[in-house]
């Protein structure tokens, strides 16, 4: 396993960080209290390519590699403060993008892909509902085919870009006494009779990303809305998660390294008692805790990412990588707080809006208990 980079990725890399800080920064407290999303700071990360890193050149994309493209998104989020907008932009490369270019006809990539990965369009996912979060068999949104069409009701929730998206990829029962099995994707666009986007839904963190629900009452798609085949929707959604888990948490790797950087700084420049607060060991030990969590997780996101560039399965991989990292960026987080002490409780530090971004590394794309049951039923328990 070779997880050397070459001068062209770390350059990229370098590029993206310089870009991030200049372009993404200002006006984000601000920004995270009245709960807006950057439409002007999305626009800019598509002109600079972000949007389209691995996806192929004929479909808009710049065809990297995989380790190019978490060495990027961890470069984004080293520097880009803004963690709604990088939240947003992954959920819609790794959920939206994803399964349109492994499952989606050649005309539904045509017609999608170069949209959205020049940022002219943006994606959301829906598959959880009121009712149903990590047991997709237990989906209550139904689709049933009427003659050329399929009619969709039902409702998602939680769902990222939905107030500001143009296509979403969502997911309904097609035969429910199949279970899992039964689940089938479709492309649906703003606008398709029957549809429409409930109320945005307040978050306690990832503020600069806007969430909402998705509502169909006898909605109605053409048959060539379906996204891969009918009762093949489990697998749509297993392989765009499976991306997610491990590429849309490199950019929280590039946050922990800042946040560890950060908390360095200020432990050498900030005295107590006569001394450098680093000089205490409850402070330094803290100060090596993140930094063994900052490498750990950094092993296991790039070992996924050699994993995936060989073409294989990593479903446990990504199960562990996704476990470790949000579980370690949560920790990093409340310790770079005790060591700011009071200040690390104010809102001018950004500290405690990292950990409010943090928590949600915990939640979404699968809960940690998810996460721990999908290594287990790997292991053969």
């Amino acid at each position: 396993m070779d997880l050397s980079f070459t001068p062209e990725q770390l350059a990229l890399r370098g590029e993206v960080v310089k870009f991030a800080r200049k372009e993404l920064n200002a006006g984000l407290v601000e920004r995270d209290h009245q709960q807006a999303f950057s439409r002007e700071g999305w626009d800019k990360c598509a002109a600079m390519g972000i949007h389209g890193l691995p996806f192929p050149r004929e479909h808009g994309g710049s065809g990297a590699d995989v380790l190019t493209t978490m060495l990027a998104m961890e470069g984004l989020g080293y520097g880009c403060r803004d963690s709604g907008l990088i939240f947003a932009i992954n959920a819609q490369m790794w959920a939206v993008q994803m399964p349109i270019l492994n499952f989606g006809t050649e005309e539904q990539k045509r017609r999608y892909l170069p949209r959205l990965c020049g940022g002219e369009w943006i994606g959301a996912h829906g598959m959880t509902e009121p009712g149903s979060g990590s047991d997709s068999s237990a989906l209550a949104t139904t689709a049933v085919r009427r003659g050329h069409r399929w009619i969709l009701n039902g409702t998602k929730t939680f769902v990222t870009n939905a107030p500001i998206a143009d296509v979403f990829v969502v997911f309904a029962t097609t035969d429910r006494a199949r279970g899992f099995m039964g689940v089938t994707g479709f492309v649906v666009e703003k606008g398709a009779p029957g549809f429409h986007v409930g109320k945005p839904i307040e978050k306690m963190g990832l503020k600069t990303s806007p969430m909402a629900e998705l509502v169909f009452e006898d909605c109605e798609l053409p048959l060539d809305a379906l996204l891969g085949e009918e009762g093949g929707g489990t697998r749509v959604f297993s392989s765009s998660m499976e991306w997610e888990r491990g590429c849309l948490l490199a950019s929280s790797l590039g946050a922990m390294e800042r946040q560890l950087e950060t908390c360095v700084d200020y432990a050498t420049n900030r005295r107590q008692f006569n001394r450098p607060i680093g000089k205490f060991q409850s402070v330094a030990n803290k100060i090596v805790d993140m930094k063994v969590r900052l490498e750990t997780s950094r092993l296991l996101l790039y070992k996924l990412a050699w994993l995936k560039s060989a073409g294989g399965e990593a479903v446990i991989d990504a199960a562990i990588a996704k476990l470790h990292l949000s579980e370690s960026w949560v920790q990093s987080c409340l310790d770079a707080i005790q060591i700011h002490g009071g200040y690390g409780y104010t809102t001018e530090f950004e500290l405690e809006r990292d950990l409010r971004d943090a928590i949600a590394g915990r939640i979404y794309s699968g809960t940690s208990e998810i996460q721990r049951n999908i290594i287990a039923a790997q292991l053969g328990l």
